[in-house]
């Protein structure tokens, strides 16, 4: 395609997944409504909630799955366009002017005048994308056998309050060597991991309607307020009020 940007809408309903797949162009995933959660292979995972975007390079293996019904624009950049963006997935927070180019050049067509407005709209659109900063959305897949079962098992019940001590007498390791394999394979402490794994689970509750009560119950906090605290000290809202568009 001779242009720098292709932009397409998609809806999809609560449950719908789209397997393990890449692109030979960047792509910039943007949520108007609902919640997804993506997928990449052996890197990590990302829950991408209202007015964010997921920003996924080329030829990186991912999948999506609609956590709850959605309004998506996907924009897929071309390599020369993108050089200079990360050469990582994260979810980016989208500022106001950010969603309004993006709703703007969803209209445009495929082979849009690259050298009128349209084409200026793409370049601040471009510009734009670069300045954009990470949203903490993010949690890395460990790469050793013992720590993708804690992993797995954490996911599955983010609950879970076993100690790196309960961990390492299960698995027949010490808890001094889970740890330092943890950081060194997620970047973040086993702490650090947990939290953000309850911290996502915590979101995707959040969207599905769920009181946060009964949200700060089930994933193990001893009260309300202690998640509350938590989840605005990570994202700097709180969880009634995250959702709300800027």
């Amino acid at each position: 395609m001779p242009r720098q940007l292709v932009i397409r809408q998609v809806d999809h309903t609560a449950g719908f997944y789209t397997p393990f797949h890449s692109h030979g162009w960047g792509q910039l995933l943007f949520i108007a409504d609902g919640l997804i959660q993506v997928s990449a292979k052996n890197i990590g995972y990302w829950v991408v909630p209202p007015q964010r975007a997921v920003w996924i390079p080329a030829y990186i293996e991912h999948d999506t799955r609609t956590i709850h019904p959605v309004q998506m624009r996907n924009v897929y950049i071309a390599p020369a366009a993108s050089q200079h963006l990360p050469n990582h997935c994260q979810v980016i927070h989208v500022t106001p002017l950010l969603r309004e180019l993006i709703l703007a050049m969803v209209n445009f067509d495929t082979l849009y005048d690259e050298v009128g407005a349209e084409g200026r709209l793409v370049q601040v659109f471009l510009d734009q994308l670069k300045a954009t900063p990470e949203a903490p959305l993010y949690l890395p897949h460990p790469k050793s056998k013992p720590l993708i079962e804690i992993a797995h098992q954490l996911r599955n019940n983010p609950a879970d309050s076993r100690s790196m001590d309960d961990w390492g007498a299960q698995l027949g390791t010490s808890a001094r060597s889970l740890a330092r394999h943890f950081r060194q394979e997620t970047g973040m402490t086993f702490g650090q991991w947990r939290q953000q794994a309850r911290l996502l689970a915590a979101l995707t509750r959040i969207a599905q309607g769920d009181a946060v009560a009964n949200i700060a119950q089930d994933l193990g906090y001893n009260s309300q307020s202690a998640f509350i605290t938590m989840f605005r000290k990570a994202l700097g809202k709180t969880p009634g009020r995250y959702f709300e568009q800027e």
